[in-house]
């Protein structure tokens, strides 16, 4: 396996291994590869935070609009992983260009969308081809890039990969406000067709290797997309159907049973399978990969979390979200540069060890949300969130795949970004479910202290009656339904906090993980697998 699963000779043909100067036209590419990378990513948050102005101008149910999202997400986690042998294949150059290409195509016919099945047949599209930019960004960054330069290109990928969803939300809220839902897609074209046309020249630091075409593991990328397609599908659905009550969410779940056996059965069977695992032999790259998978549960929960409770007990809508999650957005790219600085000066596990006890933190100060908190309450929290992620994000990315030699960066990228994607998805799922169930437990034990036993409740009761009677309504009525609505808004506060305590939790017990893997050795191929 190990014999010929490995590239040609000249497939990294011209990476700098001795030198530290860079060619001017790479770091261009590089640059607009970043850029497309961005668009991908962003993409995702912008069409969530303004879904209903979507729903409204496509006429689609509540139901269906969901998929408009969903779709995206399958797409784009059975793309992800795939993208490192397509690179190998076809080459980075190839690869890049048309899926910026074709990524830009599907953003212009998603915006011409007359229905809700051309939509979701759109965003499939774009998620699909789009997802193979994502993995390519990192491969490059730790492949034409020599060690000296990672405090500065580290931070880079890091702060776009973080910045992207964050902002999201902003952008999203903005162009639906100022413009329409088309904007959302539309504002993708120019940026994408200069992106498309520079990667495709500029692009020069490794060969295809069209020979791998005729080895290609059909089953096994059948298998994959069965499996991390129907993952995606009942984490994102679950707990809107019920979980297992639900016949689709139980075929879903026998899907990736079998998807799952198959594909490691294939992996580990074929001399050239889709998705390479042999990475995870390397140590730091799995400790980076389930630091990884935690980071994207932080980062994705609280880009759903923040926005949730702003529209759920602020009645806040998308532009105002927007305008609040901002501050997490400048922190973090106000961070970058020190980030950067930070790498070349410590160990990596201390800035690791700094980066989750500031998440932790943030997280903990949350656990004392009331109903009234608004943008200043919420801003120091937003903040340690910004600049804890950007320490945290800099050397997960150097333990993960700094270390590993040239032939093995293409795949693994793909594995370390789809563990970041799986970790949201996990996480998202996690959260709705205890949001689901902890609301409706706090809302039972709450409704036992107001009832007419309760001589404070009672007298509640009857101020907020009278109050609406003077006004000429019909007051015990309304006053019943406002006290009903304080309860269950006490409720949902109440399972807000359970979940800021839980990932307390979770990053807490990460500072103890980060001081005990071993110090990662510098400089690239450090070895497959000690």
């Amino acid at each position: 396996m190990a014999a010929t699963a490995q590239p040609t000779a000249g497939a990294f043909a011209g990476a700098p291994a001795n030198s530290d100067k860079v060619p001017v036209r790479r770091v261009i590419a590089f640059f607009a590869m970043v850029f497309g990378m961005f668009m991908s990513i962003l993409d995702i948050q912008i069409v969530s935070a303004s879904l209903s102005e979507i729903q409204a101008g496509l006429g689609a149910g509540a139901d269906e609009i969901a998929w408009v999202q969903t779709s995206y997400l399958i797409a784009e986690v059975i793309m992800i992983p795939l993208s490192g042998t397509l690179a190998r294949i076809v080459s980075t150059r190839v690869l890049f260009s048309f899926s910026a290409a074709g990524f830009t195509i599907a953003s212009a016919l998603a915006a011409t969308a007359t229905n809700i099945d051309q939509m979701i047949v759109y965003r499939a599209i774009q998620g699909f081809i789009g997802g193979g930019m994502i993995p390519s960004v990192f491969a490059a960054a730790f492949t034409i890039f020599p060690p000296s330069k990672r405090s500065v290109v580290s931070p880079m990928i890091g702060l776009v990969a973080t910045l992207a969803p964050t902002i999201g939300p902003t952008v999203g809220g903005y162009l639906s406000h100022a413009f329409s839902w088309h904007w959302l897609f539309l504002v993708n074209i120019i940026p994408g067709i200069i992106v498309t046309v520079l990667t495709f020249n500029l692009i020069d630091f490794d060969k295809p290797e069209f020979g791998l075409m005729k080895r290609f593991d059909w089953w096994g990328l059948i298998s994959m997309a069965v499996f991390l397609g129907s993952l995606e599908y009942v984490l994102e659905e679950g707990n809107n159907k019920d979980w297992f009550s639900d016949e689709h969410i139980v075929m879903g779940s026998l899907a990736v049973a079998i998807g799952a056996i198959v594909f490691f059965w294939r992996a580990f069977k074929v001399p050239f399978p889709v998705v390479d695992l042999r990475a995870f032999a390397n140590r730091n790259f799995a400790f980076g990969s389930v630091f990884s998978f935690v980071m994207g549960i932080g980062l994705y929960g609280l880009t759903y979390l923040y926005p949730l409770y702003l529209a759920r007990i602020r009645g806040y809508d998308s532009l105002m979200i927007g305008e609040t999650m901002f501050v997490s957005g400048l922190a973090m790219f106000c961070t970058a540069p020190i980030a950067g600085m930070m790498s070349s000066r410590l160990d990596p596990r201390v800035m690791m060890m700094i980066g989750f006890g500031g998440f932790a933190l943030g997280t903990w100060s949350m656990t004392q949300l009331t109903a009234d908190w608004d943008f200043y309450e919420l801003l120091v929290p937003q903040i340690l969130r910004g600049v804890s992620l950007m320490i945290c994000m800099v050397p997960i990315n150097n333990v993960a795949l700094g270390t590993l030699p040239p032939d093995r960066i293409r795949n693994a990228s793909g594995l370390f970004n789809l563990t970041r994607n799986l970790g949201g998805a996990v996480g998202l799922a996690v959260i709705n479910t205890i949001l689901t169930q902890r609301s409706q437990e706090h809302y039972l034990r709450l409704s036992e202290h107001v009832q007419w036993g309760n001589p404070v409740a009672v007298e509640q009761l009857r101020n907020m009656a009278s109050s609406f009677s003077a006004h000429g309504l019909d007051g015990p009525t309304i006053a019943i339904k406002q006290m009903a609505g304080m309860v269950q808004q006490q409720a949902y506060i109440l399972s807000f906090i359970d979940i800021f305590l839980l990932l307390t939790v979770l990053f807490g017990s990460l500072v103890v993980c980060a001081f005990a893997i071993s110090k990662p050795q510098s400089g690239v191929g450090g070895g497959g697998g000690h």
